[in-house]
C-alpha cells in the first residue's frame, strides 16, 4: 500500500460500495444508548474494546483469536461497547465478525469501517451494530451530515472520528454527540496521543469524547482521563496475554 493511506482505502471503498446491492431494513438490535451510558459515569475512564486482527501500519496482529472469546471478555470486563473491524482488504476483518459478535453480547457494538454511503449504513444495521463510524477526513460535510442524519434516523448512534481542530469544529457544527480523537494521522498512520491533549481544549460540555489509538498502557490512559469520557483501544488488548488483566489496567478510576 502506498504511505497515503486513506486515500488508498477510500478508493477500494468507492468499489465495493459500488458492486454492493441494497438490504431490506431488520429490526434494530436492543442495547443502551452509548452516550447516555458515557455521560452517566464520569468516575471512571470507560473502555471501548476493540476486535482487529490486523492493520495497514503493523500487519498481522492476532489472525488466529476467537472473535467471540475475546468480545465475551470484553463485556465480562465491563467495556461500554465492543467496537469491530469489518474492513476486509486492509485490516482482515469481515461484516460476519460483526454479526456474529453483536449476537453473543449484550452491550453496543461499533461497526469499525469506513463508511462513504447508506448501503453500508443499512448492512451494519442488519449485522447488529448499534453504533457506526464516520470519519470527517473522508467525507465532505455536507456527506458527512447526511449519512449522520441518515444513520441516527435509523436510531443508530454514530461515532463521529476526528484529528485536528478544523476536523473537531466540523463535528461540533452538525451536532455530533459521540466524538472521537483519532490519535492516527490517517494519511500516514503515525500515531501521537498529544492530538487528543490539544484538542481537548476545545471540547464541549454537552457532549461526549473518546480518544481512539496510542493508548497502550496506563499512563497513556491516564494521560487522556482527564478529559475524555472513553478510550478506543485495538492492539494493546488484541496483542495482551491477560486480556482481562489489561482492561483493568486501562480503566483509570477518575475520582
Amino acid at each position: 500500500m502506498s504511505k497515503e493511506f486513506l486515500p488508498t482505502i477510500l478508493k477500494q471503498k468507492e468499489q465495493e460500495v459500488a458492486a454492493m446491492s441494497y438490504e431490506e431494513l431488520q429490526p434494530l438490535r436492543s442495547t443502551y444508548s452509548l452516550y447516555d451510558y458515557l455521560k452517566s459515569h464520569p468516575q471512571e475512564l470507560q473502555l471501548i474494546a476493540e476486535v482487529k486482527k490486523a492493520s495497514p501500519s503493523l500487519g498481522d496482529i492476532n489472525l488466529g483469536v476467537d472473535i467471540v472469546e475475546q468480545a465475551r471478555t470484553y463485556e465480562r470486563c465491563g467495556a461500554a461497547m465492543i467496537s469491530v473491524l469489518t474492513d476486509e482488504i486492509f485490516f482482515k476483518g469481515h461484516l460476519d465478525y460483526l454479526r456474529e459478535i453483536s449476537s453473543q453480547v449484550t452491550i453496543p457494538t461499533l461497526n469499525k469501517d469506513f463508511i462513504i454511503d447508506e448501503k453500508q449504513i443499512v448492512r451494519a444495521r442488519n449485522a447488529g451494530a448499534t453504533v457506526i463510524l464516520l470519519i470527517v477526513a473522508a467525507l465532505s460535510e455536507k456527506r458527512l451530515q447526511e449519512l449522520y442524519d441518515f444513520a441516527t434516523g435509523l436510531g443508530l448512534e454514530v461515532l463521529v472520528e476526528t484529528h485536528n481542530l478544523a476536523e473537531l469544529e466540523i463535528a461540533h457544527r452538525i451536532g455530533v454527540r459521540i466524538i472521537g480523537v483519532n490519535n492516527r494521522n490517517l494519511v500516514t498512520f503515525e500515531t501521537d496521543i498529544n492530538t487528543s491533549l490539544q484538542l481537548s481544549a476545545h471540547f464541549k460540555d454537552d457532549r461526549v469524547y473518546v480518544s481512539e489509538s496510542a493508548i497502550f498502557s496506563k499512563e497513556d490512559a491516564e494521560l487522556v482521563a482527564p478529559y475524555f469520557h472513553a478510550v478506543l483501544v485495538g492492539t494493546a488488548l488484541m496483542q495482551a496475554e491477560d486480556v482481562a488483566e489489561k482492561i483493568k489496567e486501562l480503566k483509570i478510576d477518575k475520582g
